[in-house]
Protein backbone atom coordinates (compact mmCIF):
# COMPACT_ATOMS: atom_id res chain seq x y z
CA UNK A 1 0.00 0.00 0.00
CA UNK A 2 1.53 3.64 -0.79
CA UNK A 3 1.29 6.79 1.72
CA UNK A 4 -1.01 9.36 -0.92
CA UNK A 5 -0.82 12.68 -0.13
CA UNK A 6 -3.55 14.82 1.01
CA UNK A 7 -4.88 17.43 -2.15
CA UNK A 8 -2.97 20.26 -1.80
CA UNK A 9 -5.48 23.74 -1.81
CA UNK A 10 -4.46 26.03 -3.92
CA UNK A 11 -4.92 29.63 -2.10
CA UNK A 12 -6.79 31.84 -3.15
CA UNK A 13 -9.47 29.13 -2.91
CA UNK A 14 -13.39 30.34 -3.92
CA UNK A 15 -15.87 28.96 -3.02
CA UNK A 16 -14.45 27.19 -0.15
CA UNK A 17 -17.03 25.17 2.02
CA UNK A 18 -17.85 24.93 5.78
CA UNK A 19 -19.94 23.38 8.02
CA UNK A 20 -20.50 24.49 11.31
CA UNK A 21 -22.40 22.42 13.91
CA UNK A 22 -23.48 23.18 17.62
CA UNK A 23 -25.89 23.10 20.17
CA UNK A 24 -29.14 24.94 18.34
CA UNK A 25 -29.98 28.30 19.48
CA UNK A 26 -31.88 31.56 18.07
CA UNK A 27 -29.05 33.13 17.65
CA UNK A 28 -26.50 30.25 16.79
CA UNK A 29 -26.24 31.29 12.96
CA UNK A 30 -25.70 34.96 13.80
CA UNK A 31 -23.04 34.10 16.21
CA UNK A 32 -21.27 31.51 13.55
CA UNK A 33 -21.92 34.16 11.11
CA UNK A 34 -20.28 37.34 13.47
CA UNK A 35 -17.06 35.08 13.68
CA UNK A 36 -16.69 33.72 10.17
CA UNK A 37 -16.89 37.44 8.86
CA UNK A 38 -13.85 38.62 11.07
CA UNK A 39 -11.43 36.63 9.05
CA UNK A 40 -13.34 36.20 5.85
CA UNK A 41 -16.02 40.06 5.23
CA UNK A 42 -16.63 38.73 1.89
CA UNK A 43 -18.48 35.82 3.47
CA UNK A 44 -22.34 36.16 1.55
CA UNK A 45 -25.07 36.06 3.69
CA UNK A 46 -27.73 35.00 1.80
CA UNK A 47 -25.36 31.73 0.77
CA UNK A 48 -25.40 31.23 4.43
CA UNK A 49 -28.04 28.03 5.28
CA UNK A 50 -29.19 26.13 8.45
CA UNK A 51 -30.47 22.83 8.97
CA UNK A 52 -31.41 21.46 12.59
CA UNK A 53 -31.19 17.66 13.45
CA UNK A 54 -33.83 15.81 13.80
CA UNK A 55 -34.12 16.51 17.10
CA UNK A 56 -33.38 19.93 17.07
CA UNK A 57 -30.59 20.02 19.54
CA UNK A 58 -27.92 20.59 17.09
CA UNK A 59 -28.04 23.04 14.13
CA UNK A 60 -25.52 23.11 10.99
CA UNK A 61 -24.50 26.31 9.58
CA UNK A 62 -23.21 25.73 5.67
CA UNK A 63 -21.28 28.42 4.12
CA UNK A 64 -18.76 29.05 1.28
CA UNK A 65 -15.70 31.72 1.66
CA UNK A 66 -12.57 32.73 -0.36
CA UNK A 67 -9.98 30.76 1.57
CA UNK A 68 -6.61 32.73 1.81
CA UNK A 69 -4.68 30.31 2.93
CA UNK A 70 -4.07 27.94 5.88
CA UNK A 71 -3.78 30.71 8.88
CA UNK A 72 -7.53 31.54 7.93
CA UNK A 73 -9.03 28.39 7.95
CA UNK A 74 -7.02 27.98 11.01
CA UNK A 75 -8.28 31.11 12.78
CA UNK A 76 -11.51 30.73 11.66
CA UNK A 77 -11.54 27.26 13.44
CA UNK A 78 -10.36 28.31 16.43
CA UNK A 79 -12.22 31.53 17.11
CA UNK A 80 -15.43 29.45 16.50
CA UNK A 81 -14.19 26.74 19.12
CA UNK A 82 -13.56 29.04 21.16
CA UNK A 83 -16.67 30.31 21.50
CA UNK A 84 -18.09 27.00 23.51
CA UNK A 85 -21.15 26.44 21.56
CA UNK A 86 -19.58 24.94 18.59
CA UNK A 87 -18.94 20.91 18.61
CA UNK A 88 -17.29 20.47 15.06
CA UNK A 89 -16.02 22.73 12.20
CA UNK A 90 -15.54 20.74 8.90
Amino acid sequence: MTDQEAPKIEFPCADYPIKVIGRGGEDFKGMVVEVVQQYAPDLELSKVSVQDSKKGTFQSVRFTITATGEDQLRDIHKALMATGRVNMVI
